[in-house]
């Protein structure tokens, strides 16, 4: 009933106090979130959601542990690397967001197959946010517009909205509609600021590795019944 969210962005946070009130290593946390991404996009692709984002690794995430950023980002490498058949079996096609030019060359490589490869998918498109944070984003746009105007390729007086959009990582793709947030936690986390000035946010007190299909059922419900103004009456 109502209109579905066409773009839900999803903030997937609890992994590690799962972990903890499993008594297990945080690592196991870690694996148990990532392995539902691909469940939860199919159940997206149900209720007739066109693309997901995922926050997976921001560019804060650099702060933990080097043992446990060495274990993410080779869970990600595992990951895509399992699924790239699986994705391709069921439509969704692969983007990503965020500088991904620091990682090793190996996961750069497999985040490269995984998006040509689904490419020609086009029943959900599941971006995942890889050394994304929304400053840095911004940052890298301004001074991408100020070189710009540097070199005449663009007059400051053409900067306007429309134009910053225009260079940041999301270019082209629709604002989300509807932001999750899982774990309790009530904030944004610096996770695509700009582009979500009017999205209608939802938060869940499930720990990410309990958040299932009727979960995500319930955040589309509650968005229906929401009316979007868009700073009108």
């Amino acid at each position: 009933m109502g209109t579905t969210p066409k773009h839900i962005a999803i903030i997937p946070d609890g992994n590690r106090r799962w972990a903890k009130a499993h008594k297990l290593l945080s690592e196991k946390g870690h694996r148990a979130g990532l392995d539902l991404l691909i469940e939860l996009s199919l159940a997206a692709k149900e209720f007739d959601v066109a693309s997901l984002t995922f926050y997976l690794f921001s560019t804060e995430n650099w702060n933990r542990s080097k043992r446990e950023v060495s274990y993410l980002l080779s869970l990600f490498k595992r990951f895509l690397k399992i699924n790239i058949p699986v994705m391709k079996k069921n439509g969704i096609r692969l983007t990503t967001l965020g500088n991904l030019t620091v990682f090793s060359d190996s996961l750069r490589a497999v985040l490269q197959e995984a998006v040509q490869e689904t490419a020609p998918c086009e029943e959900i498109e599941v971006t995942i946010a890889l050394n994304y944070g929304g400053r840095d984003e911004m940052q890298r746009a301004v001074r991408s517009i100020v070189e710009d105007c540097a070199s005449k390729k663009i007059d400051k007086t053409q900067i306007d909205a429309s134009l910053i959009s225009s260079y940041l990582d999301t270019a082209g793709r629709r604002e989300p509609d509807l932001l999750i947030r899982a774990g309790g936690e009530k904030r944004l986390s610096n996770f695509l600021l700009w582009q979500m000035a009017y999205t209608e946010l939802y938060f869940c007190d499930k720990l990410w590795p309990d958040f299932t299909a009727q979960d995500l059922f319930e955040a589309i419900s509650d968005f229906q019944q929401r009316k979007r103004r868009w700073g009108g009456t």
